[in-house]
């Protein structure tokens, strides 16, 4: 047994990889071609990786809330299907026919691949080879748990901004011939917002942030000077972009103020003081956009609310590029 685990130690502390000292010995008592991966330890530090796992443990719990459920550790608590049972019913709106508590590792992978079968019913991958299984979930492989966690939070519309290209460094260990041979492999586990949320054509926007940060300035200056032109006939003005537009407010007064009408405030909350309620407004403004001829906003509400200035200025550009002539 000793003369195992030094063995895993040596393969993976090679002058190849990284030293893990969180290795479990577990992790290396393997069966012949048989492997094992685990995240290299100088990942999980990364800034990028420790948000995104956070903002998926808050989502989860906020999604869990009437369940009385508190997820604080994805690997523990979500390995035997409990949790992702009860998140997939609700989200989906849907009961799975499972048992409700198994303890037995046969009881829990039974369990586990009912839940993860009807999560492929939902996310309908048409040919793409899903990124996690029964055996990796349930072995606690945290990569393949994000993956799944991503792609529900994606498909769901989830009302969390993901950090953008969060990768990881994998550490694969397999037995051949009696040795542990380690390698490395970088995981993709989210690219830009754009890309997670299927929208793949870049824009001028795009093009502004990356490589012309100077003139972002000139084109906020220019929309400011648009949106107060109309807003200050209500004797409203705005100075912040970012942050003034957040709550859906001055998007529905600016659009009923550019298509000249009343927008009746029983149609949207002129105060909101909650999360969903700020989404309401945005996703109403952006109906009323609909109604006056607009095309669909390439953002999301959500991305809106939570002050993502990229989302806010193609809203805005869309209202200039068709009123700008209004006086």
């Amino acid at each position: 047994m000793s003369d195992l685990q030094e063995e895993g130690k040596n393969a993976i502390n090679s002058p190849m990889s990284p030293a893990l000292a969180d290795v479990h010995p577990g992790d290396t008592l393997l069966e012949e071609n048989e492997e094992r991966t685990m995240i290299d330890p100088t990942s999980k530090e990364d800034p990028k990786f420790k948000e995104l796992v956070k903002v998926l443990i808050d989502w989860i719990n906020d999604v869990l809330v009437e369940e009385r459920i508190i997820v604080k550790q994805l690997e523990e608590d979500l390995y035997d299907g409990q949790v992702l049972q009860k998140l997939l019913e609700k989200l989906a709106d849907r009961k799975l026919n499972v048992a409700e508590v198994t303890q037995s590792e046969i009881g829990q992978k039974q369990k586990l691949q009912t839940v993860l079968e009807a999560v492929r019913d939902v996310l309908r991958p048409h040919g793409r080879a899903l990124q996690w299984n029964v055996d990796s979930i349930h072995g606690k492989n945290l990569v393949a748990i994000l993956h799944l966690l991503v792609s529900l939070a994606v498909h769901f519309r989830a009302p969390i901004r993901l950090p953008e290209n969060v990768s990881v460094q994998v550490v694969v260990v397999r037995k051949r011939e009696g040795l542990l041979h380690s390698s490395h492999i970088t995981e993709e586990l989210t690219t830009t917002t754009e890309m997670i949320m299927g929208r793949f054509e870049r824009d001028a926007f795009d093009t502004l942030f990356d490589h012309a940060p100077d003139k972002l300035s000139v084109v906020k200056k220019s929309l400011i000077t648009f949106v107060n032109k109309h807003l200050n006939k209500l004797n409203l003005e705005v100075t912040e972009l970012e942050t003034q537009f957040a709550d859906g407010v001055y998007l529905v007064l600016l659009m009923g103020l550019l298509e000249d009408y009343f927008v009746p405030l029983h149609n949207f909350y002129l105060t909101p003081d909650s999360f969903d309620q700020k989404v309401h407004n945005v996703a109403f403004a952006f109906e009323l956009m609909l109604d006056g001829g607009l095309k669909k906003p390439k953002a999301r509400p959500e991305d809106v609310v939570n002050l993502d200035l990229k989302s806010t200025l193609r809203v805005l550009y869309n209202l200039f590029t068709k009123y700008k002539h209004l006086e």
